[in-house]
Parts: C-alpha cells; structure tokens; sequence
C-alpha cells in the first residue's frame, strides 16, 4: 500500500513510526523477503492494527515478482512463526476486494472469509479474512 513515502527522510521515519515500533511493542512485525542472492523480492510478516481485534498476516510484493510462489511461501513460514514462536493461533488477514490473488492465497492457506468492510471511516473497504491454527 502507498505509505506516502517519497524521500529518504520520509522512509526513515516511516520504518521508526511503523514497523521499529510495532517489534519493540510486541517483539514481531515485517520481514524483508529476500531471493536467495539477497535480492529483496517484497516483506511478509504479522502486524497488529488499531482497527482489528486480531494480529493480522500482511504481505505486499514487488509487481515483477509476482506469480512465482514467494508469497505463498513466505506467507506460509509467517503462519508456522507465529503460531511456534508468538503462540498465536488465531491470525486476521484483509485485502482489497478485487485482489483475487491474494484472496486465492489466503483461502489456500486457511484462511476464511469475514467479511468486508471499512477499517476506518473515510477508508477504501477490505476483504477480511480469518485463520485459526
């Protein structure tokens, strides 16, 4: 999602504001994923939202690399972390409702579907999704 980030300050104090402090707060948050010549391919990780009661699975990719099974693995390896090393089994995912690929990997993955909604008033609506281990 565009985080209206467009210079080196603005990226720097998005990372403090986001996802620096969601990992001192709760000790998780996003991961770069990488191809494994360390090329970074898009992030994967959990998230915890003001708007959703659960933590929830988020995930974006670099447009050229999608269609190739990253998402899904990474995805999948998030599940497998949380669940291990966060003890969490119950997780939220949401998307934009014509997102057909990524309600196709979140279904594949267990994840079922909600509902949809705004997360926040003035907010486009998402597809929100649950799993549970």
């Amino acid at each position: 999602g565009d985080r209206n980030v467009h210079d080196l300050d603005g990226a720097r104090r998005y990372m403090e504001e986001g996802p620096r402090a969601l990992y001192a707060r709760l000790g998780f948050g996003l991961y770069c994923v990488t191809a494994k010549d360390g090329m970074p391919l898009g992030m994967c990780g959990l998230i915890k939202r003001d708007t959703l009661e659960d933590v929830d699975l988020g995930f974006a990719f670099l447009a050229r690399h999608h269609g190739h099974g990253y998402a899904r693995e990474a995805a999948a390896a998030t599940l497998e972390h949380a669940r291990r090393d966060h003890g969490l089994t119950r997780l939220a995912a949401i998307t934009d409702p014509d997102n057909a690929r990524s309600i196709h990997l979140l279904e594949s993955l267990g994840f079922r579907y909600v509902e949809t909604r705004s997360l926040a008033p003035g907010q486009p609506l998402s597809r929100c999704f649950l799993w549970q281990a």
